[in-house]
C-alpha cells in the first residue's frame, strides 16, 4: 500500500495492485472563486498541483465521495479518460454520465468489488443543523482486500455517529480524515477541525490516522501547523500523519 496526497482531498492510492484516484480536483491556482460566505476572498485553489503527480491523470479507477467542486471539478472531468471505471455515492451517477463517463457504479448499501478490492460506502455529516442539511449527502469509502490493510476514507464529515459506526464496524488500519475545519462566517465547522481529529484518535487508538484537506481552499481555516501543535499538546502526533502536497505515506508497521 502506498498513498500520495496530491492536494486537498485528492489522493492517489496504490492498493492491492489497483491505482485509485480519490476526489480529483485539478484546477490551476486561483482558477475558481472563493467559497461564498467565508471570512476571506482568496481564490481557489490556493496552491498549485505539486510536481510529479501527472501519472495520477491515468488511474485504474476513480472514487468520488461527493460532487462539491473541491472534490470533483471541471478540470478533472476534462483531463480524465471517460473509459476509467468510476465509483460514487447514490444519486451522483447521472452527473458523471452526462460528463461522458462510461463505466459508473453507485455504491449503495451493498459493497462493490473491483478486481479483488471490496469498496463499501460509509455515511457522514457535512456539518450541523441547517448548514449540514444544505451541504447535502456525503460519503466515505472503506477499501478491503485479502492480505492488505483496511483503509477508511472518511470524506467530508465532522466527528459524528456515522464515523463512530464505521470505525467500530471495520476497525481500519488507516483512517484518512478531511481536516481543515472548513466553515462559513456563521455556524459550526463542516469538516473535521482539531477537536474532531483528536476525537478520532482517542476513540480508535488502534488506527493510524492521516489528516488531509488543509491549506488549499479558502474556507479551510485550520492549518497543518495548527493541527500539529494541537496533536503534539495532546501527545497524539505519532498517531497522525499530516502529509504535505505531493508527499507519499501509508507504510504501516
Amino acid at each position: 500500500m502506498s498513498i500520495q496526497l496530491i492536494r486537498h482531498a485528492t489522493l492517489g492510492i496504490e492498493y492491492a495492485g489497483i491505482r485509485f484516484l480519490v476526489d480529483p480536483m485539478f484546477s490551476e491556482t486561483g482558477a475558481n472563486p472563493p467559497i461564498i460566505n467565508t471570512e476571506n476572498d482568496r481564490r481557489n485553489p490556493l496552491v498549485p498541483l505539486p510536481v510529479g503527480v501527472e501519472a495520477w491523470f491515468s488511474p485504474d479507477a476513480i472514487l468520488v465521495t461527493h460532487l462539491h467542486a473541491d472534490h470533483w471539478d471541471a478540470a478533472a472531468s476534462k483531463a480524465l479518460s471517460s473509459s476509467i471505471p468510476l465509483f460514487c455515492q447514490p444519486g451522483d451517477q447521472e452527473t458523471f454520465r452526462t460528463a461522458g463517463f462510461q463505466h459508473i457504479a453507485e455504491i449503495t448499501e451493498a459493497s462493490v468489488t473491483h478486481e479483488g478490492v471490496t469498496l463499501t460506502r460509509a455515511g457522514g455529516q457535512h456539518g450541523t443543523g441547517e448548514i449540514g442539511q444544505r451541504m447535502g449527502k456525503v460519503s466515505g469509502f472503506v477499501l478491503q482486500a485479502e492480505g492488505h490493510p483496511t483503509i477508511y476514507i472518511a470524506g467530508d464529515t465532522i466527528w459524528c455517529d456515522e464515523v463512530r459506526e464505521a470505525l467500530d464496524r471495520y476497525k481500519p488500519d488507516l483512517t484518512i480524515v478531511n481536516a481543515g475545519g472548513a466553515r462559513f462566517v456563521v455556524g459550526d465547522p463542516i469538516t473535521m477541525d482539531a477537536d474532531d481529529v483528536v476525537a478520532v484518535c482517542r476513540y480508535a487508538p488502534y488506527t493510524q490516522v492521516a489528516a488531509v484537506h488543509m491549506d488549499a481552499i479558502n474556507h479551510c481555516l485550520v492549518t497543518r501547523d495548527q493541527l500539529r501543535e494541537r496533536l503534539a499538546a495532546e501527545e497524539l502526533l505519532k498517531q497522525v500523519w499530516i502529509p504535505e502536497d505531493g508527499e507519499r505515506f501509508g507504510q504501516l508497521d
